[in-house]
């Protein structure tokens, strides 16, 4: 789920936002050209980035296939959303994704406590007659892959370029005299929104004035 990564290549140039398929260790992948990885930009990178090398440019073949991909995962969907009432696991299904070439499918999906889905694996892959990976994550990593918009109107931090979200607190509400309705203060996730944190220093700063 938007997984960072260092991808060597050879004499290829690349820039912001081109396109380009990838090998990684889930298979072939599509992806996006985010920045050159210098020293800097790796050291930020947690130890779990992937590594790989850069295929070749996106054509316009592959860019229509990814569309058919993204069909078919709206199709495989509800076929495993029916899947899993059938077999009453207790689980929340927040996508299927179909890998670019075709070597598995991940399934995305929330619950309250570990899920015994090895029964449901099984029926799965005899369904959709594909490589099965199961992966838990939390509400707010769910966020990451749906569409939704804040309250400002822009796309959420989290789905846009937020990676890891930042440790938020009810001080930081109570500091910018925030209204502490659950309602007003919580994202789309159910967690304090992140945008609590943006200006949380300068509200720190201006309170320390103030005090002197």
């Amino acid at each position: 789920m938007r997984l960072l990564g260092v991808f060597s290549h050879a004499e290829l140039v690349f820039r912001y936002g081109n396109r380009v398929i990838v090998r990684s260790p889930r298979g072939q992948e599509a992806g996006t050209v985010r920045c050159e990885a210098d020293e800097r930009i790796i050291a930020k990178l947690e130890s779990g980035f992937v590594e790989d090398r850069i295929l070749r440019p996106m054509t316009d073949a592959d860019e229509k296939l990814c569309q058919k991909l993204r069909q078919k995962e709206l199709h495989s969907m509800e076929r495993c959303k029916r899947i899993v009432q059938e077999m009453d696991v207790p689980m929340e299904l927040v996508r299927v994704e179909h890998i670019f070439g075709g070597e598995r499918i991940v399934i995305y999906y929330t619950a309250a406590a570990r899920v015994d889905f090895r029964e449901l694996v099984k029926v799965l892959t005899a369904e959709l007659h594909k490589r099965i990976e199961m992966r838990q994550i939390t509400n707010r990593e769910g966020m990451k892959l749906l569409p939704c918009l804040g309250e400002c109107g822009r796309e959420i931090c989290c789905s846009s370029f937020l990676h890891d979200p930042p440790t938020i607190t009810i001080k930081m509400a109570k500091i910018q005299r925030v209204t502490l309705d659950p309602v007003k203060i919580s994202g789309h996730c159910g967690r304090l929104k992140c945008c609590l944190r943006y200006e949380h220093e300068a509200y720190v700063q201006k309170k320390t004035e103030e005090g002197k």
